[in-house]
């Protein structure tokens, strides 16, 4: 099957911040996740996604299909949470999703009201008047509800309850089982990616940096522990980052196997964690 979504040398420059020819491929049956600091691009790569801001350069195929030239087929088949949802705020719910709902030919009106008790929505509640939390919900019901071929999240487990958020990634999960549907989930909590995600896409200052197999990235890479007599200006180029401390140092490889040949048991070679390569990627030492 083609991929369900394609990004080739996508550009934005804002002046103080520019997205710098991201690439990568989303295929269909698969959840990716979308990594990287505070304000590394990720929002700005799904605002492209959606042609919610204009790109200076690249392209972005949704479907087989150009997201400018056939926007609404796209948009059509597209769920999308922001982290702050925004809907008129003295509105109820069921004025909100009566606005929503005709934009979608395969709106599942059942599947809607559904979710709302699932959820624990009052369907007559003002929407300024939910928790940060319920809003998230109350934006999931929206996006899930018209059988989306693709579904955009954006930190969509702000604000929600260690409870639901295992619930939504069980949601997740079940969406794709029939291969034709995908999910790209950005996120700073990694947790919920090594549950769920099939691929990891990691952006730093604007840049691809990684989009890879998860199962591949954590089995390959590893956090290297040793003494720092054994951290020099050579061994330190063989680490992604590193961090110094009184009694020894602890360094990111992306060659775990590589580490262990060259520093025998004089290290100790741990599992890594998508946290642990979000700390020294953006965080750790790199020269020493």
């Amino acid at each position: 099957m083609p991929n369900i979504l394609e990004i080739r040398n996508l550009s934005k420059d804002y002046g103080d911040f520019k997205l710098k020819n991201v690439s990568f491929e989303l295929p269909r049956g698969t959840i990716m996740g979308l990594i990287g600091p505070n304000g590394a691009g990720k929002t700005t790569v799904i605002k492209l996604i959606l042609n919610l801001i204009r790109r200076d350069s690249g392209t972005v195929r949704i479907f087989g299909l150009d997201n400018l030239g056939d926007e609404a087929a796209v948009k059509s088949r597209i769920g999308f949470v922001h982290d702050t949802p925004l809907f008129y705020d003295r509105l109820r719910l069921k004025n909100l999703k009566a606005q929503v709902a005709p934009f979608y030919e395969k709106w599942d009106e059942n599947l809607f009201q559904r979710l709302l008790r699932e959820f624990d929505l009052p369907p007559g509640k003002i929407f300024a008047k939910l928790s940060r939390g319920m809003k998230m919900k109350f934006a999931l019901a929206l996006a899930l509800s018209h059988d989306a071929d693709l579904i955009l999240l954006d930190e969509p487990t702000s604000g929600l309850d260690p409870v639901f958020r295992r619930d939504l990634l069980s949601r997740l999960s079940a969406i794709i089982q029939d291969e034709t549907k995908s999910v790209l989930f950005s996120t700073h909590v990694t947790s919920d990616l090594e549950r769920i995600a099939d691929s990891i896409t990691f952006i730093r200052d604007g840049e691809i940096v990684f989009s890879t197999g998860k199962d591949d990235l954590l089995d390959r890479w590893g956090v290297i522990k040793g003494g720092n007599d054994l951290l020099t200006d050579e061994t330190a180029k063989l680490f992604k980052g590193f961090r110094r401390r009184e009694f020894g140092f602890e360094a990111l490889t992306d060659d775990a196997a590589a580490a262990r040949r060259r520093f025998g048991e004089s290290v100790a070679v741990d599992k890594v964690t998508l946290e642990d390569i979000m700390f020294f990627m953006t965080r750790g030492d790199r020269r020493v």
